[in-house]
Order: C-alpha cells, then sequence, then structure tokens
C-alpha cells in the first residue's frame, strides 16, 4: 500500500564527526525525522521514489490538479511533483529575517491584496520562495503554481494562463521575474484587480526593483505589501552564511554570494551578461543597478519617463552617470564629481598615508612616483567609466538628483544626518547600502595599480605594503558606513544617529535619545589594536561639551574596534567588540504599502 512506503526525503548530518542519515518528512507546519542506518539508506531512496510514482499515477486517474501538463500553458509554470521537486532546493537554509512577512501573507487573509518580493540578485528571493512551499501542506501545495516569466512573455500569455489556473482551482501563484514582462508595469493592475480579487494569492519577486516602485505607485497603488531584500545588514549575513568576521562582510555584504572578481574578462563588463535567462549563470556586478534603472524607465509608459535624463539614456551615458555617481558615493552629489577628470579617492588616502606612516619600515612614497594618469585610465576603463571629452551630455544637477532619487527607491543608499556646532545645516552623508560592490571597486583600484610600470619594478614587499594600506584604508571607511547604516535602520523613531562634526575632529558616530534627552558617543576603528590616540575626541572636553549643550548628557563613551571589550577606567570610555555590536542590533524587518 501507498501509505506504507515512507514519504519525504533523506538528509545527511555530521554529528561529531561522522555522517548520520535521516529520513525526514512534513506533516502539516511541522518537520518530522527518523534516523535511517547506512545499510538502509539505499533502499529507503528506493521507497520514496516508488511512491513518488504511485502518487502521480493517482493524480492523473483522479484528474487532480497535480497532473497538469507544463504544455497546457503559454508560459514557463511549474506545478505538482516538479514544484515539490524544486522546493527542496531550499531545504536546510536559513530564513531571512523578511521571510515572516512574507509568509503571514499567504497563510494569513491577504485582504485582496498581491505581495511583491523584490531586490537585487543573490538577496534571497527564489529561495524564499521555495521555503514557502516548504511550509505549505500537501493539499496546499497541490493548488500552488511558480510561473517563470520570460523576456518574450507578454501580460496577454500570463492573463490566459491566471485564467486557466483559477479554473483549475490554484489558489496560490507565485510569479518569478514578473518585471521582465515589457509591458508589466503599465498593466499590474491585472494581478491586484482580478485575481487576487477573485480569491487567489500571488507573490511576484523580481530583481527589477524600480519596476516594482513605479507599478505600486501607479497600477497596484493601495493594492499591495512590498518586502524588499536588498538591504542585508550584517547581524542577518552572518546568521545567514554562518560566517561572523565583518572582513567578509566588508569585502561580499548585500549578496548571499561572493562577487565576481575576474576584472580583465571582458564580459564582465557587457551590461548583458548579468542578465541572463539562466539566473544561476548572472553576475552580480554593479552594472546591474544601471540596466535596473534602464530597464525599469524603459518599460514604464511607452519609454515616456526619463525626465531629464532621457539625454543620458538616449546617447548611451546613463550607465556611465550612474556608475560615477556609484563610485563617489561618499562625496557631494555635485555635477562636477561626474563632469570633472576622474581621479580616485582611494588612491590619493593610501598615499597621504603611507607618505606619513610612523613605522619607517612601513613608510614610502611609492604611490607617489606611480604614474597616476595610467593608472586612473585603467581604472576608469574597468569601471566602464567615461572621460569627460567622452561626454557629449552635459551633467546636470537635475541629472544626479534623479539617478539619487532612483538609487534611494532601490534601497541602495541611505542618508546619514550630519550635525555640527554651526547654526549652517550641513548636507547628510550618504551611506551604500551593498558593501560588497563598493569594495569590488577598490579591488579593481589595486588590480589596477598592480599592472603599473612603477609598481612593477618593487619588491614583493613593497606591493603587499602599498595594496594592503590602499584596501584597508577602505574597509576602514567602510565600517564605518556600516555601522552608521545598520544602527540607523535599527533604532525607534524616538532615537537618531548621526555624525558629529566639529571644526576639526568629529565623533564617528553619536545616538541621542530624545525621550530621555541624553546621548552615546563613538569612535569607529578598524583595528584590533587599542590606543589612546583612538578615543581622544571622545574625552576632548570641548567637544564633549558643545555636544551635551545640543543633545543633552553624555552618557556612554565608546570604541568600536575588532578587539575584546575592554573598559578604560581612568577615562570612562568602553571598547566594544563591533561585530558583537552589530549582531546585537535590533532587527526591523519592513514592509511597505
Amino acid at each position: 500500500m501507498i501509505s506504507e512506503l515512507p514519504k519525504g526525503y533523506i538528509s545527511v548530518k555530521n554529528i561529531n564527526g561522522k555522517q548520520r542519515h535521516y529520513l525526514q518528512w512534513r506533516e502539516g507546519s511541522k518537520i518530522r525525522s527518523k534516523y535511517i542506518r547506512k545499510d538502509d539508506v539505499e533502499k529507503t531512496v528506493e521507497a520514496i521514489e516508488q511512491r513518488r510514482r504511485f502518487e502521480a499515477m493517482l493524480s492523473e486517474l483522479s484528474g487532480s490538479g497535480d497532473f497538469v501538463k507544463a504544455s497546457e500553458f503559454d508560459t514557463n509554470v511549474i506545478v505538482g511533483g516538479s514544484l515539490d521537486d524544486m522546493s527542496h532546493r531550499a531545504e536546510g537554509y536559513r530564513h531571512r529575517d523578511c521571510y515572516k512577512q512574507l509568509r503571514e501573507f499567504v497563510f494569513d487573509d491577504s485582504d485582496g491584496r498581491v505581495c511583491i518580493l523584490y531586490g537585487l540578485r543573490r538577496t534571497g528571493k527564489t529561495t524564499m520562495l521555495c521555503q514557502l512551499m516548504l511550509d505549505m501542506s500537501p493539499e496546499e501545495l497541490s493548488r500552488t503554481a511558480y510561473m517563470k516569466i520570460r523576456v518574450s512573455d507578454t501580460m496577454a500569455s500570463v492573463n490566459r494562463d491566471m485564467k486557466r489556473l483559477h479554473q483549475l482551482g490554484f489558489r496560490t501563484v507565485l510569479v518569478d521575474e514578473a518585471t521582465l514582462m515589457r509591458d508589466f508595469i503599465d498593466s499590474a493592475a491585472l494581478f491586484s484587480d482580478v485575481y487576487a480579487a477573485m480569491g487567489m494569492r500571488i507573490v511576484m519577486s523580481g530583481t527589477d526593483s524600480l519596476g516594482f516602485r513605479i507599478a505600486m505607485d501607479q497600477e497596484l497603488y493601495d493594492r499591495a505589501i512590498a518586502i524588499p531584500t536588498t538591504y542585508i545588514p550584517f547581524s542577518e549575513h552572518s546568521r545567514l552564511l554562518g560566517i561572523g568576521d565583518v572582513e567578509d562582510y566588508i569585502e561580499f555584504g548585500g549578496t548571499l554570494r561572493a562577487g565576481e572578481l575576474n576584472f580583465d574578462d571582458p564580459e564582465l563588463r557587457v551590461v548583458d551578461a548579468s542578465f541572463r535567462d539562466d539566473e544561476s549563470t548572472r553576475r552580480y556586478i554593479d552594472t546591474s543597478i544601471c540596466r535596473n534603472i534602464q530597464n525599469s524607465l524603459s518599460n514604464y509608459d511607452g519609454g515616456g519617463h526619463f525626465r531629464h535624463l532621457r539625454d543620458l539614456y538616449e546617447m548611451d551615458e546613463l550607465t556611465n552617470a550612474i556608475n560615477r555617481i556609484i563610485q563617489d558615493m561618499n562625496h557631494r552629489f555635485l555635477a562636477s564629481v561626474i563632469s570633472g577628470y576622474f581621479s580616485s579617492h582611494d588612491l590619493g588616502s593610501a598615499a597621504q598615508s603611507l607618505r606619513a606612516d610612523r613605522d619607517p619600515t612601513l613608510r614610502t612614497d611609492v604611490l607617489d612616483r606611480v604614474d597616476v594618469l595610467t593608472v586612473t585610465g585603467k581604472l576608469m576603463r574597468i569601471l566602464g567609466i567615461k572621460s569627460p571629452s567622452e561626454l557629449k551630455v552635459g551633467i546636470t544637477d537635475a541629472h544626479i538628483e534623479e539617478i539619487r532619487e532612483y538609487l534611494s527607491d532601490l534601497d541602495l543608499i541611505e542618508e546619514c544626518p550630519i550635525e555640527t556646532t554651526s547654526p549652517d545645516p550641513l548636507e547628510p552623508y550618504t551611506l551604500f547600502t551593498q558593501p560588497g560592490m563598493r569594495y569590488c571597486q577598490a579591488q579593481a583600484l589595486v588590480h589596477s595599480l598592480m599592472s603599473d610600470p612603477e609598481m612593477s619594478s618593487l619588491s614583493e614587499r613593497e606591493k603587499g605594503i602599498v595594496t594592503g594600506r590602499i584596501l584597508d584604508q577602505v574597509r576602514g571607511r567602510m565600517l564605518e558606513d556600516i555601522v552608521l547604516l545598520d544602527t540607523i535602520r535599527s533604532l525607534p523613531e524616538s532615537k537618531k544617529a548621526f555624525r558629529m562634526q566639529f571644526k576639526t575632529g568629529e565623533f564617528d558616530m553619536a545616538v541621542y535619545d530624545k525621550r530621555s534627552d541624553t546621548c552615546e558617543i563613538y569612535e569607529i576603528k578598524h583595528s584590533r589594536v587599542r590606543s589612546p590616540h583612538q578615543y581622544r575626541h571622545l574625552v576632548d572636553q570641548e567637544k564633549c561639551a558643545a555636544m551635551e549643550k545640543r543633545f543633552g548628557r553624555i552618557t556612554g563613551r565608546f570604541v568600536l574596534y575588532r578587539g575584546e571589550d575592554h573598559v578604560c577606567e581612568e577615562e570612562g570610555v568602553r571598547y566594544l567588540n563591533v561585530e558583537k555590536y552589530l549582531s546585537a542590533l535590533p532587527v526591523r524587518t519592513e514592509v511597505r504599502y
């Protein structure tokens, strides 16, 4: 009998260095497990497959939805046993923090709205859909369909398949890469006004985040909830991947997969290489942002919403402009950033640092002797950045502000306030939510430097000193940004985090508690070593007095660094391990309506 055959799948666990095999299956929302002896594994696998074959035969005879043929649909629709097999790809993966909101939408009352799961590649969207299917009972899964949209699909073909799925009694439809349809933005209301209103639960996912944002402002206004996935804080990155090293987050943070390092591969510099039909082969590089923006704008209103960016788009310079803004994300968004000759801030900072190093064995002026024009020229080619002589369209403040607006819509930037003792307000400091992407650009700089003739003449030790210092400078600034960003996004409305700037020096971060009218001040150091020089600003009486005049009594002075926790009793300064600090920040998942 079928009921006597095992169901589920075999999982392997390492316990005390030995492999143990378990039969696992689902009963309702719970996963059951049974130990299988090694000699019985093969026999159990055969029995599982036999049960699946019998169930497929019964499904065919009963005419249930499990036996719907893929050929009956115009789009790529997966149902039945194939859907069950697909869901097990996510077996053993941890849940994203935002998964709870997705699960509540599908299993609780959706109020006739649709759910949008959006974010850049490698942020766990498809995995979350598979995890959702794993959480379904067999009956729920039998009434669920997964629709993988292709560039050739249209809303007309999707409508035909949705109508057929509804007629067959399907209740949940997962529409992956919905924004690949060129007419999605202008006709997205079909999902909410027709099929969600008929009782179907629809989850749409995709990488063109801007396309979803535009659709929510237009066709899906007030009829959708959106769950963004692009921003992955350190605590979540660490939990999901089991890696608690902030260095790993600096290099690869923002995605759940390590970045591409082969900068000399010409294929990587082709925008389309990031957007192949087979998602598993797509490389996650910074040009995906440019394609995201351009694809969404060209598909919206027949391409009539480029606003001031149309001239850049028509002259094939929009990608260049966006890349320049991303490269200069930590500087002012001014026209001169783009129209001026490209110069790497990282290179200049490292040269100054090496020139003035206190350790005579590390002090060198080698970067002053490097052919900067040659190096930056190669760097510009690596990053796809054009020089002013190549630009046919002048960059204006309107261009910059619109690009900045779209980057914000993509969850790629966050504004950090800068406070000062001066009555004149300062422009906010712009944080980048994709640290791995920023670090990738720094690695491109080092790659370019190493091929410079001046660098080639150096000893291997000198090369190591120079390249190490450049990347260390970058990591230090990035660590400050990571702490600021994760802190800002974790705080309740009664608190705010910001930078405090003085005539000379600054507090890397300050947190003000509006309710108690008190504050805490922080220095952030990319170091494992403690030194009084690190907290000199925190104990500066003049700076602290100015701080307390505006933001109340200082209740804590902290240095966040990569070493062990420590208290400087005399100065009242506490050293905190930055990884522990970031991991302890409260999780605040976001759902947008």
